[in-house]
């Protein structure tokens, strides 16, 4: 007999070889149909894998992320399997066909080029292979047999795969009816639990990544337990495409990018609008929690990056020049500036925290294959802030600024989940000064309360952070807002402050962004908002209408009184019907339309139409400014 260990803490003792499937049987036969893979000691595994020692059991469902892996790759499996059935073995040659975040692919290389109707012919024999419930089967077999199998096949790619592994390998297959193919697995007990797939679209990509080697199709696809939440998916999907910032960044005028300038984007008048009411609010927000703005240079001397350690560890991001024959870069990130700052001037301990922000221009060098949109650009400006602090005071300051945070995207509507990250292998210090930061940054999330995860090696190179990941209309999520805690900066710099004692101390740093970038999150707010921004935002508050040209001079003059009250108000006075105009300004997004006639003009009222609705409502004047400047004001 051996003991197994469930994740509730709970032990079983079975016979040793009984497998996970019938282990699980034996709890319960209705968890035995939602489960999909298990854990065995953290490894992801078949259900029929025999359990043959003590051991830690986790069973995966499609709720867990390893659970929705198994069933999306044994799904992978399967369009391998109806290609192979349609276009015949000898017309087909496999590469890789991993799961992948919301859905799969398979590369495949072969002389037709596939189009819609392929695809479509493709995914009724995924569904045929789908009710044939056929087993999905693991087998070992030596390396050398494993190399003669595929090239009986002719299937170059799994040999050059299988020759990549050690000699002494045992070569890992799956069976599914008529089809073997090499894998790591895990998989699904068997093809009739993919209940609802959908074959996406093919596109071109080079054999193991590299543009010296041959171009493959590769055919996209996704799949899920239920055909509802199939049916889910693909709705969001056309719904972000009709919210897609880039065409509605387009459409609106907010934003363009240009071939002389990749990855640097141009601000139009209306997305200015935006981008500066999005800083006033940011000033005042951290104005109320008690930061000072300061201004630093793009280009400083490589001395500067050197001592930070950029040099050594991001200078493959970074862009250079040289100035009297010396060597600068263009700052890639803030910090090293601010704390020239600090520097200029000794502090004491009654002065921190001190809290400094800055709004600053920032270049990195992105891969041009990796630009998109507002997203990933190569300009942005970070709004940064920097807060030098008593090593006493770190879980207060982080508490504030969390705070802060809170505020700031509770303001957008904006949900999030907190990510602690961890030590990257390519990082500064001592494990001593890691473990304590890392600690530090953990007490804080535990003790507000606040659930995370954490996310192994994706700290920064001088520090462990918080990175906070912002949930929109659609659910989808987006890395925006960290705080990053810094012991190592303050100890290059050799920043000091002066103690209680009279003697000199190192400061505790913290880095941190709450937009992360003004660019990104611009292109974010537009797809949650699907441009229909709310009108403290919106370039164009209010449209103004006249019905005809003897109500124009009305129209100008409620134009004036609103537009010396600071509102954005414009008058649409074209010979064109009010409905055509009405209709525009919907395609516009403009928040408030006003309808202006004789009888508006005769009783000082205006007809009020909002985006999004169907009806008018005749208010006084007065009354309709005042109910917009306090949606402006509370930012509804």
């Amino acid at each position: 007999m051996i003991k197994i260990t469930l994740k509730d803490g709970s032990v079983k003792e079975i016979e040793k070889n009984t497998t996970v499937l019938e282990f699980l049987k034996k709890i319960s036969n209705s968890l035995a149909k939602k489960v999909l893979s298990a854990k065995i000691d953290g490894s992801n595994s078949d259900l029929m894998t025999p359990l043959t020692r003590d051991c830690r059991v986790e069973f995966m469902t499609f709720d867990d992320a390893d659970g929705r892996w198994a069933l999306r790759h044994s799904a992978s499996h399967v369009l391998a399997q109806a290609v192979k059935r349609i276009y015949g073995d000898k017309n087909v040659q496999l590469a890789i066909g991993p799961a992948i975040d919301n859905g799969f692919y398979y590369d495949i290389d072969m002389e037709k080029q596939l189009g819609q109707a392929d695809l479509d012919k493709i995914q009724k024999e995924m569904e045929k292979i789908v009710k044939e419930n056929l087993p999905i089967v693991r087998s070992e077999v030596q390396r050398a047999e494993a190399i003669r199998m595929f090239e009986e096949k002719g299937e170059i790619y799994k040999v050059m795969l299988i020759k990549d592994l050690p000699e002494d390998a045992l070569i890992t297959l799956y069976t599914q009816g008529e089809f073997t193919d090499l894998c790591a697995g895990p998989h699904l007990v068997s093809t009739g639990k993919i209940k609802a797939i959908k074959l996406q679209n093919v596109t071109g990509a080079y054999w193991r990544g590299d543009a010296k080697n041959k171009m493959l199709q590769r055919i996209y696809g996704t799949a899920f337990e239920k055909k509802a939440d199939l049916d889910a998916y693909l709705h969001m999907l056309e719904e972000a495409a009709r919210r897609d910032h880039r065409k509605l960044g387009k459409e609106l005028d907010l934003f363009s990018l240009h071939e002389e300038g990749p990855g640097f984007p141009f601000f139009h008048p209306n997305g200015m609008v935006i981008r500066n009411e999005l800083i006033n609010y940011w000033r005042s927000v951290h104005r109320r929690y008690g930061y000072q703005e300061i201004k630093t240079p793009i280009i400083l001397n490589r001395h500067l990056w050197e001592q930070s350690g950029h040099w050594d560890h991001y200078k493959e991001n970074m862009y250079f020049t040289k100035i009297d024959d010396e060597d600068y870069a263009i700052k890639p990130m803030n910090c090293p500036g601010g704390i020239l700052i600090y520097k200029t001037q000794p502090h004491s301990y009654r002065e921190l925290p001190l809290r400094t922000a800055e709004l600053g221009l920032v270049h990195r060098h992105e891969l041009s294959g990796a630009l998109h949109g507002l997203m990933r650009v190569r300009n942005f400006t970070q709004d940064d802030a920097h807060i030098f602090m008593l090593p006493s005071q770190i879980e207060e300051e982080i508490q504030h600024t969390i705070d802060l945070f809170d505020e700031v995207y509770s303001t957008f509507g904006l949900s999030y989940h907190a990510e602690l990250s961890t030590r990257p292998d390519d990082s500064m210090g001592s494990d001593e000064v890691w473990e304590k930061s890392t600690a530090a940054l953990k007490s804080a999330l535990e003790h507000r309360g606040l659930e995370y995860v954490v996310n192994e090696g994706d700290g920064a190179f001088y520090g462990p952070k918080i990175d906070f990941h912002l949930t929109d209309s659609l659910g989808r999520t987006w890395q925006c807002g960290t705080i990053q805690l810094d012991m190592l900066m303050p100890e290059k710099f050799e920043m000091t402050y002066t103690g209680e004692d009279g003697q000199k101390h190192r400061p505790v740093m913290v880095h941190r962004v709450v937009y992360g970038s003004i660019e990104r999150f611009i292109g974010i707010l537009i797809e949650h908002y699907a441009g229909a921004f709310p009108a403290w935002l919106a370039p164009v508050q209010i449209k103004i209408l006249p019905i005809t040209d003897k109500n124009a001079d009305y129209a100008y003059s409620l134009k004036k009184k609103m537009f010396d009250l600071g509102l954005r108000v414009e008058v649409d006075d074209r010979n064109e019907k009010v409905g055509y105009k009405m209709r525009e300004c919907q395609v516009k997004k403009i928040p408030y339309i006003l309808i202006v006639g004789d009888k508006e003009l005769e009783e000082n009222n205006v007809s009020v139409r909002k985006h999004g609705e169907q009806s008018t409502e005749t208010m006084q004047t007065d009354e309709f400014i005042a109910m917009l400047q306090k949606q402006i004001e509370e930012k509804k």
